[in-house]
């Protein structure tokens, strides 16, 4: 019993039978979220045990785009400091935390939906699929853009030291606003994703975006200045532009579905206050 238990635990499969509408009772609900918590759990703990083994790796990966920002400025501007008989440790935990989180996000992320994808019905479903095939390598074109511009927010945020004087950047504080500069990179290339599905769900149409668009390019600038954490122009800029041509993608797929909906709409093009056929 413990044996095939096991085998279904780390199997994709649900660890509880479903009726025959693909539903679960709640009971089985509550046993099926613990057995998603512990297959969350295991995963975290293997790969925090394999962030452990490369450390080294990692620091150089993460700490590259400061050193980068280093070199370009003047000789003795920053130096890196770790402040404290116990920070060391913490930074290596810290950092192999981090690393963890971001690299078994698919497979955690995946037990969440594994978790809720019984209740939905089969439309639900495929519109859920999609939105994770979609979801995931746009969050990850995120993060990406905000590793790259990340050397030039640090070169121009450290550029106002004035002479004379050393910046130094303590690691924990760094690893703080790396890991905050990437999320809202990530994050904000989530965006349109979320306003496709609104307009799937009938809440927006692709007209009012269109009627609105001067106003969401604008709002889009501004949630770039604000969410940014070096809050320098350059990095806003490599925010903004992307936000911006995705939302415009984002109003087109709107459109064209609003257009193949009205297109299937036996109703379509019918004035309310003409007399009905029967």
């Amino acid at each position: 019993m413990f044996g095939s238990g096991l085998i279904r635990l780390l199997s994709g499969a649900p660890a509880h039978p479903v009726g025959p509408d693909g539903r679960m009772a709640l009971s089985d609900h509550f046993r099926e979220f613990r057995a998603r918590i512990v297959k969350i759990a295991l995963i975290w703990l293997v790969g925090f045990a394999v962030s452990l083994v490369f450390h080294d790796q990692l620091l150089d990966l993460v700490f590259g785009p400061y050193e980068q920002a280093q070199k370009v400025l003047p000789e003795g501007t920053t130096e890196p400091i770790i402040q404290g008989a116990g920070a060391p440790l913490m930074v290596y935990l810290k950092l192999s935390a981090l690393a963890t989180s971001v690299l078994t996000a698919p497979l955690w992320l995946y037990q969440f939906w594994a978790f809720v994808l019984p209740g939905l019905h089969r439309r639900e479903k495929k519109w859920t699929a999609i939105f994770v095939v979609i979801a995931g390598p746009l969050f990850l074109l995120g993060v990406l853009l905000g590793y790259l511009t990340l050397p030039k927010g640090l070169e121009v945020l450290i550029g106002f030291t004035p002479d004379n004087f050393t910046n130094l950047v303590d690691f924990n504080e760094y690893l703080s606003f790396f890991s905050r500069t990437l999320l809202v990179f990530g994050i904000a290339f989530e965006i349109p994703v979320f306003v496709v599905l609104l307009n799937l769900a009938g809440v927006v149409k692709g007209e009012s975006l269109g009627k609105h668009r001067a106003w969401m390019v604008i709002g889009v600038f501004v949630f770039a200045a604000l969410a940014t954490p070096s809050t320098d122009p350059f990095t806003m800029t490599a925010l903004a532009v992307p936000m911006v041509l995705l939302f415009l993608l984002s109003e087109g797929i709107a459109r064209f579905n609003d257009r193949r909906r009205a297109a299937r709409d036996p109703y379509a093009g019918l004035s309310p206050d003409e007399a009905s056929a029967i």
